[in-house]
C-alpha cells in the first residue's frame, strides 16, 4: 500500500460571480501551465459542498507578482482555441495523476 500524502490544495476553494449575479464556491483542483500562461481548474460545488458530478470549470490565472497578499485574478477564457488547450492539459494532468496512483499501490 503506497503512504498517504498530505494535500493542502483539497480545502483551497474559491467564490465565484457569475454573469447573473450568483455565487459558487468551487474547489481548486490545480493550476496549470499552458504556453507561458497559468489557468485554474475549478470544481463547482453544490450548498452542501459537494462536487457537481463530472463538471469543472478552466478560467485563466493571474497572480501579482510583486504582492503574493493581493488576491489571484481570474478571468474568463473567450477563445475556443485557447479553452481546448487548457482542456487538453487538464486530460494529460489527470492521465498523470491516475498514473501516479497506480503507481503507488
Amino acid at each position: 500500500m503506497g503512504k498517504t500524502e498530505e494535500n493542502n490544495d483539497e480545502d483551497m476553494t474559491v467564490e465565484i460571480e457569475l454573469t447573473d449575479g450568483s455565487k459558487v464556491e468551487c474547489a481548486i483542483v490545480t493550476i496549470l501551465t499552458v504556453k507561458e500562461k497559468d489557468y485554474i481548474v475549478l470544481l463547482p460545488l453544490d450548498d452542501e459542498g459537494q462536487s457537481v458530478e463530472g463538471e469543472v470549470w478552466f478560467y485563466g490565472y493571474r497572480e501579482d507578482e510583486n504582492d503574493p497578499n493581493v488576491e489571484p485574478e481570474l478571468f474568463y477564457i473567450e477563445d475556443d482555441d485557447e479553452y481546448e488547450m487548457v482542456a487538453d492539459a487538464f486530460d494529460e494532468y489527470l492521465d498523470d495523476e491516475e498514473f501516479e496512483l497506480m503507481k503507488d499501490n
